[in-house]
C-alpha cells in the first residue's frame, strides 16, 4: 500500500531502501506479478514494472470471488452446533454494533472502518472455513484489500448500508438459515 497504482517500480530503489540485494527483489517482483499486483509495461526500448492498476473489472472479479468463498464458509457455518452459531453470531453484532457507531459520528475514521469491516469478514472465514478454503481466502484477500481501503473510504456517506447487509448477515446466521446467509452475503459483496 506504500506505492499507488501505477508507480514504476525500480529495483535498485527498492533494493537500497530495504538493504537487500536486487536478487530477492527480483525473485518478489516475480512473485507479485504472478499473484497481479504489479503489471509489465512494454515501452519502445525496454519494459517496466508498475503497481497494478485499480479497476472495477478487477474489483467486480475478487469480490465475486472472495463473496463465493465467504458464502460457502457461512453454508458451513450454519450447519454448527447452535451455541457455536451464536456465538459468532454474538461476536459479528459487536463488530457491526461498532460499525454502526463510527457511521453516526463525524468525521469517520476510514481506517477503522476498514479494519471492522476486515475483521467481520475474517470471522465468518475463522469459523466456517475448512484448511482449503480458509487457504483460498488468504490467497485472495490480500488482492482484495486494495479495493477494500478504496472501497472503506468510498462508503462513508452510506456506511448505514453496509450495517443493514451485515445485520441480514447476522440475522441468518441466528436463524440456521443457510440460503439467507448466502445471499446476504453475495447482497453485500456485490454492493462494493
Amino acid at each position: 500500500g506504500n506505492l499507488p497504482p501505477g508507480s514504476w517500480i525500480v529495483e535498485a530503489e527498492i533494493a537500497e531502501r530495504l538493504g537487500l540485494s536486487r536478487t530477492p527483489i527480483r525473485g518478489a517482483l516475480q512473485w507479485l506479478h504472478r499473484e497481479g499486483y504489479v503489471v509489465e509495461v512494454k515501452g519502445q526500448r525496454k519494459s517496466r514494472i508498475v503497481v497494478a492498476p485499480l479497476t472495477r473489472e478487477d474489483a467486480r472479479e475478487l469480490y465475486s470471488i472472495v463473496g463465493l468463498v465467504e458464502a460457502l464458509a457461512a453454508a458451513v457455518v450454519v450447519r454448527l452446533p447452535r451455541e457455536t452459531r451464536l456465538k459468532l453470531a454474538r461476536e459479528l453484532a459487536a463488530l457491526n454494533d461498532d460499525l454502526s457507531t463510527i457511521a453516526s459520528r463525524s468525521p469517520v475514521d476510514p481506517r477503522r472502518v476498514f479494519e471492522l469491516d476486515k475483521q467481520f469478514h475474517a470471522a465468518i472465514i475463522r469459523v466456517g472455513g475448512g484448511r482449503r478454503l480458509s487457504a483460498l481466502h488468504l490467497s485472495v484477500r490480500p488482492q482484495v484489500e486494495r479495493y477494500w481501503r478504496l472501497y472503506a473510504s468510498s462508503i462513508i456517506s452510506e456506511l448505514h448500508e453496509s450495517v443493514s447487509e451485515h445485520n441480514a448477515i447476522v440475522r441468518a446466521i441466528r436463524q440456521g438459515d443457510a440460503a439467507g446467509v448466502q445471499a446476504a452475503i453475495q447482497r453485500n459483496w456485490s454492493g462494493g
